[in-house]
């Protein structure tokens, strides 16, 4: 058997039926545990645009919001919906949906525990994610750490580091680089992957600071842009809007073959298939966002929290949720472009798809993709950053980003759909540590969500002092 059947084999048992018990149970057990925090959507949005002056932070609420949306709207909002689509038919839409709906409150208590339990180090800078919450709230009295809240800290961030290079750099970079050879033929693979080098290096070194500002001013823009230019497809499309959503739903709870089974069917293949994208869109108990969610100005974890969480609406409860009906209804008014089996990548299945609309439909698609995966690069930079200088110090920081670098030149001359499997096992190993903790913090999650969110005080400030740790 070649390396790519033994990944797919892998990934076949990292996204079996336990880690989607598992990462669904999440979900719906912290929607229920923290009151269905998902009803607090429209003040989540108020609050994200708004910052939290005076409050302590490396960035503002709505620069840590827009960096964790850069690393989630990225080509898993296109390709990733696509590949869904074509492994685990059109019901894989509906599980993709679904788990971002619940993934809110789990998005929410990630994020929580990451706030609140965050450090800084020696040069005053906001240290955040599982690793400190594992490190920081199971230490015991006498300030000793047991065993297995270290080996969760440090599984969390080596299994980070490895999806940060797969997902972050090597996916994003391929993916730019296929989409531009096939509409811009011609152009040598090494002068694309060398400016995608060169854009991404001028910005990740400059740090969180440059990181938040550039995205500040690309994810509004870009994310408003592919929507409006979907819902253009989707006027269009209009007779076949609602045909889509119910093939959508109906091959959700069936194993009818779609599109003359040029497509994947069954409905456990549809939900492993929805939910791994799902994650993959939203990172929604992946432990990602809240890395840098620790590093935003924020009176209390609760408010940040409520910031974040709506980071899973946007990037998959809408913008896969569009792109999902963009491309089924797409199928079904040009089923020519799946049937006989030709098509059997996501990224082949968006382009044909995207391209059938006249004009409008390859420029978005174009566009959209390429903005969208340089955003996840610069995004999931600061990600492995953070894990690397939590496992070796700020020694690490700089070789990291140079592999960053590196690995995403390579990525851009030619990695195939290898590192999408790569990738969907990095994701699912670093999201098992991460989902634990929040689970064993879910109580205190829920308590202090109930006086936050729900009593009314969400202008108070949090009374205990960030602790700053000795630098490596």
């Amino acid at each position: 058997m070649d390396i790519v059947g033994i990944l797919n084999q892998i990934d076949a048992v990292v996204w079996g039926p336990l880690m989607i018990c598992l990462l669904l149970g999440s979900h719906i057990f912290l929607t229920i545990r923290t009151g269905f925090i998902q009803r607090k959507l429209p003040k989540a949005i108020k609050m994200s645009v708004v910052n939290d002056e005076g409050s302590e932070g490396d960035v503002s609420q709505f620069g840590a919001l827009v960096t964790a949306l850069a690393g989630t709207i990225g080509t898993g909002s296109i390709v990733g919906v696509a590949t869904a689509i074509i492994a685990g038919g059109p019901g894989a839409v509906f599980w993709m949906w679904l788990t971002g709906v619940f993934g809110i409150a789990t998005k929410y208590s990630e994020v929580y525990a990451a706030v609140k339990y965050r450090v800084k180090d020696h040069k005053g800078e906001m240290l955040g994610g599982a690793m400190y919450a594992w490190e920081r709230a199971f230490k015991r009295k006498d300030g000793s750490l047991p065993w297995w809240a270290k080996l969760g800290a440090v599984s969390f961030a080596l299994f980070a580091i490895v999806a940060t290079i797969g997902t972050g750099s090597a996916v994003q970079s391929a993916a730019m680089t296929g989409i531009i050879e096939s509409n811009f033929p011609g152009i040598p693979e090494w002068l694309i992957a060398l400016v995608i080098a060169i854009l991404v290096s001028v910005v990740i070194f400059g740090g969180v600071k440059t990181v938040s500002v550039v995205c500040e001013k690309l994810v509004p823009f870009m994310a408003v842009a592919y929507a409006v230019g979907c819902l253009v497809i989707m006027a269009i499309n209009w007779q076949y809007i609602g045909p889509a959503f119910a093939l959508i739903f109906e091959c959700a709870f069936t194993s009818k073959a779609a599109f003359g089974g040029a497509v994947g069917s069954g409905i456990m293949v549809a939900l492993q298939f929805g939910c791994a994208r799902g994650l993959f869109s939203n990172e929604s108990g992946l432990g990602s966002a809240p890395i840098v969610a620790a590093a935003a100005a924020t009176k209390n974890p609760a408010r940040q929290a409520l910031v974040a969480m709506t980071g899973t609406f946007w990037s998959t409860v809408v913008i896969c949720a569009i792109t999902g009906i963009v491309l089924v209804s797409t199928m079904l008014a040009h089923p020519g472009i799946v049937e006989g089996g030709s098509i059997k990548e996501g990224a082949a299945l968006a382009s044909a798809a995207f391209a059938t609309i006249p004009y409008l439909g390859t420029p978005i698609l174009v566009i959209g993709m390429i903005s969208f995966a340089y955003s996840t690069i610069l995004g999931w930079s600061y990600y492995g950053n953070r894990c690397a200088t939590y496992l070796f110090g700020r020694r690490a920081i700089l070789p990291y980003q140079i592999l960053y670098v590196i690995v995403g030149f390579l990525g851009a001359i030619g990695v195939g759909d290898v590192v999408w499997v790569i990738s969907d096992i990095g994701n699912a190993l670093m999201a098992i540590p991460n989902i634990i903790m929040v689970l064993l913090l879910s109580g205190m999650i829920a308590r202090e969500t109930k006086h936050y969110v729900y009593e009314g005080h969400l202008d108070e400030a949090y009374e205990e002092d960030i602790p700053v740790i000795e630098g490596k």
